[in-house]
């Protein structure tokens, strides 16, 4: 596994989880990893996280799958113990074969939004704060 691919699925658990427990953390890395197999998503880590719409090499704001990438607010790490548990389920999820606490779920969204897609897919588990859909 390329350290880079390890950072860019580190940097999603700390932007998208990093106030969820390990459960939650694990299952939002999760998601990233069933969409690199998935062929309708591109098939490296960084490709799934920094999927969206572009308009000179810049993600357009709120044009992405992951809105942190593209909300227009700093990315900078500004915790360093939720970094270190970022980078540790980012290993334990992309290294090891850990099961699929979202039974291979492809979406999901915080229990704060109501996102207009939820209702065309199926939903599967909901873990802390987040819904995970099929």
């Amino acid at each position: 596994m390329l350290e880079s691919s390890l950072i860019c699925l580190a940097m999603n658990i700390y932007h998208e989880a990093r106030g969820e427990p390990l459960v939650g953390r694990i299952a939002v890395a999760q998601v990233v990893m069933n969409r690199v197999k998935s062929p309708q998503f591109p098939n490296t880590i960084c490709g799934v996280v920094k999927q969206g719409k572009y308009y000179n090499n810049h993600p357009i704001r709120y044009q992405c799958q992951f809105t942190w990438w593209c909300d227009g607010k700093s990315d900078k790490i500004t915790s360093n113990e939720d970094w270190q548990k970022a980078l540790s389920v980012a290993e334990s999820v992309a290294l090891l074969d850990i099961p699929d606490v979202t039974e291979n779920s492809l979406y999901y969204h915080t229990t704060k939004v109501n996102p207009y897609w939820a209702d065309h897919y199926q939903k599967v588990v909901q873990i802390q704060n987040h819904i995970f859909y099929h």
